[in-house]
């Protein structure tokens, strides 16, 4: 991940591999689960299928579709709650980066390349990776509502 992001906001986002994304889809807000992989470049890394409601939502919405997102673990208690809220844009991989992307979500995911009905669907699916704008990485085990957040720099 990025250097410059601060690094209890890169743990918690290597800690965990499933993000709640929302985006806008024909005016209408829409969410969904997707696993992803965070990248050397500090961005996020996910595939999805074309034919899904937010994978033609996003598509349509290219160069960038703005989005907010959510990373948590699931049955947290109140005292421990960590997690990472966000903003910022979706944009698909370029053809040229499509083997990196991979190559990074398959460290993530070894099983898949193991799977050939997995290997099928990532083979037939679209590359697309977020590029967070903000972030807020809240840790209640640190002190309740304990956060910490981080902006992009301008440019």
């Amino acid at each position: 991940m990025s250097p410059a992001l601060p690094g209890p906001i890169v743990q918690a986002l290597s800690a965990h591999t499933t993000l709640s994304l929302a985006y806008v889809d024909d005016g209408t807000p829409q969410a969904c689960a997707v696993f992803y992989a965070p990248s050397p470049s500090g961005t996020l890394l996910f595939l999805s299928s074309p034919s899904t409601v937010h994978g033609a939502a996003l598509a349509a919405q290219q160069p960038a579709a703005r989005v907010a997102f959510t990373v948590q673990r699931d049955q947290q208690e109140w005292t421990t709650i960590s997690g990472v809220q966000g903003r910022g844009f979706v944009r698909r991989v370029s053809e040229q980066g499509e083997a990196a992307a991979r190559e990074v979500y398959l460290r993530a995911f070894p099983y898949v390349a193991e799977d050939p009905r997995l290997v099928k669907a990532v083979d037939s699916a679209a590359w697309w990776e977020l590029v967070p704008g903000w972030l807020r990485v809240i840790d209640n085990s640190r002190g309740f509502g304990h956060k910490e957040e981080w902006t992009a720099p301008a440019g």
